[in-house]
């Protein structure tokens, strides 16, 4: 696939190519692609969770209960 830029978006990819240490052009596309994909992925679990009934409330009680699993899933 080939990706035409307006000499504009070409510096900016450029630079940030060098500043951000990528070895080429595309390894900036491809991540920024990864991200885009998990972003989305992400939102669709979000839009999910909101559609599936209403929540637990999170209180000091709710995250104590989830220390103490974590806890025990260590041992």
């Amino acid at each position: 696939m080939n990706v035409s830029l307006p000499d504009a978006l070409k510096e900016f990819v450029e630079a940030q190519v060098d500043e951000r240490d990528y070895g080429t052009s595309s390894e900036f596309v491809r991540e920024l692609i990864r991200r885009e994909q998990a972003r989305t992925q992400l939102r669709a679990l979000v839009v999910d969770g909101m559609g599936s009934g209403p929540g637990s409330e999170m209180d000091e009680a709710h995250f104590e209960q989830m220390r103490e699993r974590i806890r025990l899933s260590g041992s």
